[in-house]
């Protein structure tokens, strides 16, 4: 069997355990892809073929790898087996380098959704460690020596573009160690030395920098927010103690550190309370030795006797010939009435009829 046919071969199994994978026989897709990606790699290892050279065309297509590498991660997720994923893939691969980055970061994304951590970082770092920066565009595969000419080739098993590369780099430093397990000063440090492009290398130590800010700050409001309920009960106490009359509360607590605070607080806290207690409230009018009381309740009821009396007066006339709209109505309505009542019309000649017909029967 040529090469065409061993890769139209393999590609009918893709399929298959795609298939598999989609009708939720995730077993069968899982051991499919399994084998498929034995075959690959076994049958790649007895060609012992070259990066270089004119037979670099007999090596599997990436993206048959890559395709059958994600139905077995996603079958292994979906049989509750995650924590196998990498051994798996351990396994399959001869390398961590040679895993395609798709299946890698899959992999390791589904790992830390569950809170499986352990040992993802070392996977991730080894991954990274195995590729070295070239012509500031591409890394290379360490220890092969790569053709520029076929690069585009090469893309993907021995040749990642920067983009990809970072991708594998922002899942290990900002997710894993920055965000999950918390060790920004780590993920900086690894930064700082890993092999990178100086502009991908700052683009990344500002985002962790954001990211150590921010949990600084979180931080911080977490020691403090305690604050806040001690501070509301030094308020209400002096606002208890000024609502006694007793100003020697309110010089003990001006001897206090939190001073201006609390008379603040107090303040506003009674601004918030006046509106609620207006109609309590007095207003006292003093004349030399007199002294007039007067509430405000009595103020609104006066304000109500006035309006009363003032739509009386002004509209007197409006409300009489309203008045006498409404009694005209009325006495109308009784007229009628009584009209009525008494319209039934008696026929005179009924009571002479009967009496006729008596005299025409005798003749």
């Amino acid at each position: 069997m040529n090469v065409s046919e061993a890769k139209s071969a393999i590609c009918q199994q893709i399929d298959l355990a795609e298939s598999y994978l989609v009708c939720s026989m995730y077993d069968e897709a899982a051991s499919l892809a399994s084998t498929v990606l034995k075959r690959m790699v076994t049958n790649e290892k007895h060609n012992n073929v070259s990066s270089t050279g004119q037979q670099q065309t007999q090596f599997y297509d990436y993206d048959m790898m890559e395709s059958s590498g994600m139905v077995l991660v996603q079958s292994l997720k979906l049989l509750g087996r995650s924590s196998e994923i990498f051994n798996e893939l351990k396994i399959l691969f001869d390398s961590v380098a040679t895993i395609p980055v798709q299946v890698l970061l899959t992999g390791a994304c589904f790992l830390i959704s569950e809170g499986s951590t352990v040992g993802v970082g070392d996977f991730l770092e080894e991954f990274l460690s195995k590729w070295s920066l070239l012509d500031e565009r591409y890394y290379v595969l360490a220890g092969e020596e790569i053709n520029m000419d076929l690069m585009e080739m090469s893309n993907g098993r021995f040749v990642l573009e920067v983009e990809k590369y970072m991708e594998v780099v922002e899942v290990y430093a900002v997710t894993l160690l920055g965000t999950v397990l918390n060790d920004v000063d780590l993920a900086i440090s690894w930064a700082e030395k890993a092999t990178l492009t100086e502009e991908k290398r700052q683009e990344l130590l500002r985002r962790l920098h954001s990211l150590y800010s921010r949990k600084a700050t979180s931080n911080f409001r977490d020691l403090v927010s305690p604050l806040p309920v001690d501070h509301r009960k030094s308020s209400s106490f002096h606002e208890l103690k000024v609502s006694e009359g007793s100003s020697k509360a309110l010089k003990v607590s001006d001897l206090k550190n939190g001073q201006s605070d609390t008379k603040q607080a107090i303040l506003k806290l009674s601004q918030q309370v006046k509106p609620c207690f207006w109609w309590f409230h007095t207003i006292t009018l003093k004349c030399g030795r007199y002294r007039l009381v007067i509430s405000n309740r009595k103020v609104a009821l006066g304000c109500l006797i006035f309006l009363i009396y003032y739509v009386f007066r002004w509209k007197q006339a409006t409300l009489k010939r309203f008045a006498k709209r409404q009694a005209f109505s009325i006495k109308k309505a009784l007229v009628d009435l009584w009209q009525l009542a008494f319209s039934y019309q008696v026929n005179p000649l009924a009571a002479v009829q009967p009496l006729s017909a008596a005299t025409h029967g005798g003749r």
